[in-house]
């Protein structure tokens, strides 16, 4: 069996196949297009359209993001077999978002402004200490709201709640995952109505392109916090300036766009009480070899794959 690495990855796996590293940025040369498994991480679009049909013998394309969704749209043939890299990233992406969760929440945003023009801001120490606004400047008895409760979310939750939030989720079924109490989409709504900080963690599909929408921002208690690891299809970014314009939302932080690279010429750069950072919350797999090494044997085993979304 022969597996295609990328150039852009160390990966060390130990299964007994033939490994050949390819250039992301090359055509796959012909030799090697009998390869049957593929692994995908940092790929453009065009450059996995351009595998779909080069490679005939595919068996199992593994993505190392979290989110398959760029290689769910690149055309490969029905049989084969597509799997995410889902828990790859859940501490490295929990521990930006937690840090993009506490910079909007204690607006590290305003005082990195108020360094850069070398101003002592006392009047910021006045706002956060009074007694009317105080509880919006902590965690603690904070209601936070995760849409799209997977491996990530369970992640982060206990982290929150250790400095004393108030955890629930979002997600397309109710229950009670990782001891805290999921929502169905159905009742985001009401869910929203009282939620402090709102944690997207949804990924790019169909059904949630601009799901984050005016009506959302509506839906959030007056001054609310958002922020955004997942995936930047699912917010209406206008909609998200004129949130932050109108103060519906106090700040926000989001890691991911629409465009990416975010064009200069966006007016996210000029968007008023937001953290903006350049999909950099993951970008770590953690345990990617193993990954790789047991959907391998497990191919070859003719047993269900971890991670599979498709078929």
């Amino acid at each position: 069996m022969k597996i295609l690495i990328p150039n852009t990855i160390d990966l060390p796996v130990t299964a007994d196949v033939e490994v050949v590293v390819y250039d992301i940025d090359a055509v796959i040369p012909t030799e090697h297009r009998d390869a049957e498994v593929l692994v995908v991480w940092h790929n453009s679009s065009a450059w996995l359209q351009d595998a779909a049909r080069m490679l005939p013998r595919l068996r199992l394309v593994q993505a190392l993001a979290s989110g398959a969704d760029a290689v769910l749209n690149a055309g490969f043939a029905d049989g084969v077999s597509i799997c995410s890299g889902r828990s790859l990233h859940d501490g490295p992406v929990a521990e930006h978002t937690l840090a993009l969760i506490l910079g909007a929440v204690r607006r590290l945003d305003r005082l990195r402004d108020a360094q850069r023009e070398h101003h002592w801001d006392d009047d910021f120490n006045d706002v956060q200490s009074a007694p009317d606004t105080q509880a919006s400047y902590t965690l603690a008895g904070a209601r936070v709201t995760i849409w799209g409760f997977g491996s990530i979310a369970s992640t982060l939750a206990p982290l929150l709640t250790a400095l004393g939030a108030e955890v629930q989720g979002i997600a397309r079924t109710a229950g009670t995952r990782s001891g805290v109490e999921v929502h169905a989409d159905a009742d985001a709504t009401a869910v929203l109505a009282d939620t402090d900080v709102l944690v997207s963690i949804l990924p790019a599909t169909a059904e949630t392109t601009d799901l984050l929408s005016a009506d959302v921002f509506h839906a959030l208690k007056p001054g609310a916090v958002f922020v955004n690891v997942g995936r930047g299809a699912t917010v209406d970014e206008t909609a998200l300036i004129a949130a932050l314009e109108s103060g519906q939302l106090r700040s926000a932080a989001i890691d991911v766009a629409k465009a990416e690279p975010l064009p200069a010429s966006d007016p996210l750069w000029e968007a008023p009480n937001l953290l903006l950072t350049p999909h950099v919350a993951g970008n770590r797999p953690v345990g990617a070899a193993d990954l790789v090494d047991e959907n391998i044997a497990r191919l070859q085993a003719g047993d269900d794959l971890v991670n599979q979304v498709h078929p």
